[in-house]
């Protein structure tokens, strides 16, 4: 088992519960990953802030916040949390706006489930590079 330092710090945000219980499963089979919260729309900047995560899985479509509007915040505040949107809606528009708020990674809801844990492994080393300072 990897030390909690080790393990990939998660912040799940869907406005969906079944969705966020659905994914918190998934990805907490993985040893290195850890679902560190959960939000139900894409005020999260305190949570970033308190929580640290590597990582931010966001929905794309959100009330209140979406997560491109989330993203952009992020971004301007300042934080190393990397962004991976997740969503229904992969079409190149969606997915442009999505890296021009600065998610570091974009995966379909539909995509292969392999393909959400790569995103977040990537989206991790992005994360802790900017941290270190190497990137």
């Amino acid at each position: 088992m990897l030390a909690r330092e080790q393990k990939i710090r998660i912040l799940l945000v869907d406005d969906q519960a079944v969705v966020r219980r659905g994914l918190k499963m998934r990805l907490e089979v993985e040893p290195d990953f850890e679902v560190v919260g959960e939000a139900e729309n894409g005020w999260v900047l305190d949570q970033v802030r308190s929580l640290s995560p590597d990582v931010v899985l966001m929905d794309v479509s959100m009330p209140e916040m979406d997560g491109i509007q989330a993203t952009e915040a992020l971004t301007e505040s300042g934080s190393r949390a990397a962004v991976v949107m997740l969503s229904m809606h992969d079409d190149a528009r969606v997915v442009g706006r999505a890296f021009a708020a600065g998610a570091v990674g974009f995966v379909a809801k539909h995509d292969p489930e392999g393909e959400l844990a790569a995103a977040i492994r990537r989206a991790a080393q992005a994360s802790r590079m900017q941290e270190t300072g190497l990137s």
